[in-house]
């Protein structure tokens, strides 16, 4: 896995844009993500779930192996929750202190309801301003949560955009 955890690689996972976000672009993303996990962590059973960000229509999800817990969907939905109300990857939220500390109280926000631990991330259409979606990885270490998304999709970005540029 490449990359590493800091603010700068979480500005330029920021930056990261779609060229177009369908059905069918987020099962292709959903799988890559997917058999990334399987190959950079044989056995290990994390999952993955995209969503549209206006509906929270489920796009995709997938298991990568035996092993993930009723638990994981439930990190999800808070990390998910997190990424729609802040438009931030869940990395970058928890860089701010938020994973430790929660969220500040002027936010009125229930801690319960939100996890700002890596593994949950936006998903953005160039030209786009709002969110068309979230992509959350949930069973690994937080970290590689965060970096297997951001890996995968730096990868997809720039194949959409090689797709778009003939």
């Amino acid at each position: 896995m490449s990359g590493t955890w800091d603010t700068s690689a979480l500005e330029q996972a920021e930056a990261l844009r779609l060229t177009t976000f369908t059905s069918e672009t987020a099962f292709e993303l959903g799988v890559l993500i997917r058999d990334r996990i399987r190959d950079e962590f044989p056995g290990k059973g994390a999952i993955v779930d995209i969503r549209a960000a206006q509906s929270e229509q489920q796009l995709f999800f997938a298991a990568s192996a035996e092993g993930s817990l009723p638990d994981n969907a439930h990190w999800a939905q808070r990390k998910r929750n997190a990424v729609l109300r802040w438009g931030k990857s869940t990395a970058s939220l928890n860089l701010k202190g938020w994973g430790t500390t929660g969220i500040p109280a002027h936010y009125g926000a229930n801690n319960a309801d939100y996890a700002c631990h890596g593994g949950g991330f936006p998903l953005r259409v160039k030209g786009v301003e709002s969110l068309v979606g979230v992509v959350v990885v949930s069973g690994l270490k937080q970290e590689e949560d965060h970096q297997v998304i951001v890996d995968v999709l730096t990868e997809f970005v720039a194949k959409q955009d090689q797709a778009a540029a003939k």
